[in-house]
């Protein structure tokens, strides 16, 4: 019996999620089906709120510091690179004259423009909070209707499947569908094509390492597999759609060094170590003292030496890529791209790391505001889940307050299980600012003006 392999002539499946009875069959329009959904999440008020969400530095006073929508779009730049270049492989490989290499970088522009749209307030620190507060006596939280496998999108929250879920379904909730994205861009966008009570996810392999989408919505990512012809690995598993791993390496790619850039311009990291680090990397290719030393300060040196790491590490995530590519294709390929890279450059970026981890991710600044982060989740949580889980009958005066003060479009939920979800979506799509506004004046701490 042959062994499985993915096509590309269902991988690149331009079908709407919510439009799949509509053939997209428009030549006259120039923009492909791939680029109408990169300006479809641009315009997205999920993706704006992004502007106000943690990266690395919590409610950055300096306006250089990116925020997740700075980095999400920088994400997506690199992601269109790495994109083409595979597309330009696979194309010379299988002889397509049909298909624009642009196609495959579209793709992956657009997966890692929403990467990071499913995550709460306060960034890593916001997911552990509301997963802490729904493993704290859990007997208390969870109605006894609510069945253990369900309890566990809760116990487990994941940005990941929230991204899913804003993008499938939240996202112009009026739409059968969300914001009816191609299912090439959602199956690119799935890094852990997997439900969340899978009882033995594979801990060698990096897609199992999360989950990628709620209970609530696993009837639509298993059209989407299966539409794309991803590998079913088991129940309610699948095998990575191959852009996947590029839309991973550019995310790996960016955070790791833009975070040490980040962290040298609000003086948490020396140029000196900088310099240390990211040299030995931009050397590898196309790098010139000439220019690098007519830098006029240091952060113009910093910048040049952060753009050419990732333009060389771009190219040695492609190596990766299509030295591994068989094995991605029959859904094998268990490592990211850049745990693969020559182990020169991995060593380089393991010490970014250790640097990162040391100096910048632990600065003070960033410390307090998330364990402040967990207060504040924790707090929105106790105030909104009662309220919007409870009959009406049995809620408190300040309950049905709470209750009043929620969006009407977090309020059509029937079932105890989908009433909790609204909640945790309610809380994960605010703002950081909103959050600690929303939590003081529900404490009573401030109230409104005017």
């Amino acid at each position: 019996m042959a062994e499985e392999v993915m096509k590309w002539e269902k991988l690149l499946s331009s079908t709407r999620l919510g439009k799949e009875e509509i053939i997209n069959s428009d030549d006259s329009n120039p923009r492909s089906e791939f680029q109408r959904d990169y300006d479809r999440i641009v315009f997205s008020s999920a993706f704006r709120r992004l502007q106000d969400k943690t990266q690395v530095f919590p409610l950055a006073e300096s306006d250089y510091v990116r925020t997740r929508l700075t980095h999400s779009i920088e994400v997506s730049c690199v992601g269109r690179s790495l994109g083409t270049l595979a597309g330009e492989f696979i194309n010379k490989k299988y002889g397509y004259d049909n298909k624009n290499p642009q196609d495959y970088g579209n793709i992956v522009a657009a997966a890692c423009l929403a990467h990071d749209i499913g995550n709460p307030p306060f960034g890593h620190s916001g997911e552990e909070s509301i997963r802490s507060w729904f493993q704290k006596e859990p007997e208390a939280k969870f109605p006894e209707v609510i069945t253990d496998p369900e309890k566990k999108d809760f116990c487990k929250f994941e940005g990941n499947a929230q991204g899913f879920r804003i993008l499938s379904r939240l996202q112009n909730a009026i739409n059968r569908g969300g914001l009816q994205l191609t299912y090439a861009v959602l199956g690119t966008f799935s890094k852990y094509p997997r439900g969340s009570s899978i009882l033995n996810p594979n801990p060698e392999d990096i897609s199992e390492k999360k989950f990628g989408f709620f209970r609530d919505d696993a009837d639509s990512f298993a059209r989407i597999a299966t539409e794309l012809g991803l590998i079913k690995k088991k129940d309610n598993t699948w095998s990575r759609h191959p852009l996947a791993f590029l839309m991973e390496a550019a995310d790996d790619i960016c955070y790791g060094i833009i975070d040490l850039e980040d962290g040298f311009r609000v003086g948490r990291v020396s140029f000196e170590e900088v310099e240390s680090l990211l040299k030995p990397i931009a050397c590898n290719r196309g790098f010139n003292e000439y220019i690098y030393n007519r830098q006029d300060d240091l952060k113009g040196k910093t910048e040049y030496l952060r753009a050419k790491v990732i333009n060389n590490l771009i190219f040695s995530a492609i190596d990766v890529f299509k030295y591994n590519y068989d094995e991605i294709m029959k859904g094998r390929f268990q490592h990211g791209l850049m745990s693969k890279i020559c182990k020169y450059e991995n060593l380089q970026l393991e010490k970014i790391k250790e640097l990162s981890q040391q100096k910048v991710y632990a600065a003070s600044n960033v410390l307090y505001i998330e364990a402040a982060g967990f207060d504040v989740l924790g707090g929105l949580l106790e105030k909104v889940v009662p309220a919007m889980v409870k009959d009406e009958k049995n809620k408190t005066p300040a309950e049905k307050k709470i209750y009043q003060l929620i969006p009407q479009q977090y309020k059509a939920s029937c079932s105890k299980y989908t009433k909790l979800l609204s909640a945790t979506d309610f809380i994960s799509g605010m703002t950081d600012s909103y959050a600690v506004m929303l939590y003081r004046r529900v404490c009573g701490i401030e109230l409104p003006r005017g």
